[in-house]
């Protein structure tokens, strides 16, 4: 028998870490952050064991518990004192978002990007402007055109704040080159959008739900998210959002849809980020409190495996634990 190959050879100890294809440093995730202006307290959010809302005052020492375990960046979602019909606590001066970005940009190094949405501040739970007979079931849940001039506000508010990043989330067509425009007139060509280019509807988003106060009070988000089932459309998303300004192009969820990391890797020369979604942490975390598995060590297989398939941002709830492993 010619056993000329043995591939065992590099698997050795000493070697194997040379060889190794994929390594996740702590440089490459961003953890996420909830802000909650109802609330003078931090607020354990039950479907997502280990995280919290945190009140405003609050904000600064969560971002710095972060930035203990070697994570560099943020993404900071908001949970207003109020909702309205059109969601105006999004963008409005002294918004629970833009509070708090403005003490952790004065107070520490980190790195801040913004969630740039309107589904936790609007009644109804959707993410834009009504449209006529939504509530019905009729025609399409969301006015898109309407919408991209509050999400165009709620991003150059963010950046006034003191944001480094904004990340539009809604998937409304054109929302990166509204807020391209609206921050380029505003005087921040410099400050990056990373797009959520491809996002799906998904049961994964469960979790988040509780978390950012944000689930629809009827229907769902099929109208604006995309079919599960679509992979070629997710290279028309991405096209369209890098077309339009997009500096990072973002795949949502991310470990059931790491053919698609993988195809907007291999087809855009953009940075590209992945959201490792509260569902997909919420499994492994309550597998690990059953003893079923070793959450930190199938959370780190698994985040390894979204940056093999092509992510080179790595948003995550394991975040913090992984960093802390690795150092």
């Amino acid at each position: 028998m010619d056993m000329t190959r043995r591939p065992r050879r590099l698997r050795r100890d000493g070697v194997r870490g040379l060889v190794s294809e994929t390594t996740l440093n702590a440089s490459d995730l961003i953890a996420p952050v909830f802000v909650d202006a109802t609330t003078e307290e931090r607020v354990p959010i039950e479907s997502m064991p280990g995280h919290e809302r945190v009140p405003v005052s609050e904000a600064v020492a969560r971002v710095e518990e972060v930035l203990a375990t070697g994570v560099e960046a943020v993404i900071v979602f908001g949970v207003p004192e109020s909702k309205d019909e059109r969601g105006s606590r999004a963008w409005a001066e002294d918004g629970v978002v833009q509070a708090a970005v403005r003490r952790i940009t004065a107070e520490t190094d980190a790195y801040v990007i913004t969630d740039v949405c309107l589904c936790e501040y609007t009644e109804h739970g959707h993410c834009g402007v009504l449209a006529e007979g939504a509530r019905a079931g009729e025609g399409l849940t969301v006015k898109n055109d309407e919408t991209l001039d509050l999400l165009a506000r709620t991003a150059r508010s963010h950046v006034a704040a003191g944001a480094d990043m904004v990340a539009p989330s809604s998937m409304a067509d054109g929302q990166v080159g509204a807020i391209r425009e609206a921050l380029d007139e505003a005087g921040h060509e410099n400050v990056p959008v990373m797009a959520y280019a491809v996002k799906y509807e998904s049961a994964f988003y469960g979790p988040f739900r509780d978390a950012a106060d944000g689930a629809p009070s009827f229907g769902d988000r099929r109208h604006y998210q995309m079919d599960p089932g679509n992979r070629r459309e997710a290279m028309r998303m991405a096209e369209r959002d890098a077309a339009e300004g997009a500096d990072v192009l973002m795949v949502k969820p991310a470990l059931p849809y790491l053919d698609v990391v993988a195809d907007v890797r291999r087809e855009f020369d953009h940075p590209v980020a992945a959201y490792n979604v509260s569902g997909e942490y919420a499994m492994l975390r309550a597998a690990g409190e059953k003893g079923w598995l070793d959450a930190t060590e199938s959370a780190y297989e698994s985040v390894l495996s979204i940056k093999r398939a092509g992510a080179d941002l790595i948003l995550t709830y394991f975040a913090e634990d992984i960093a802390s492993s690795l150092s």
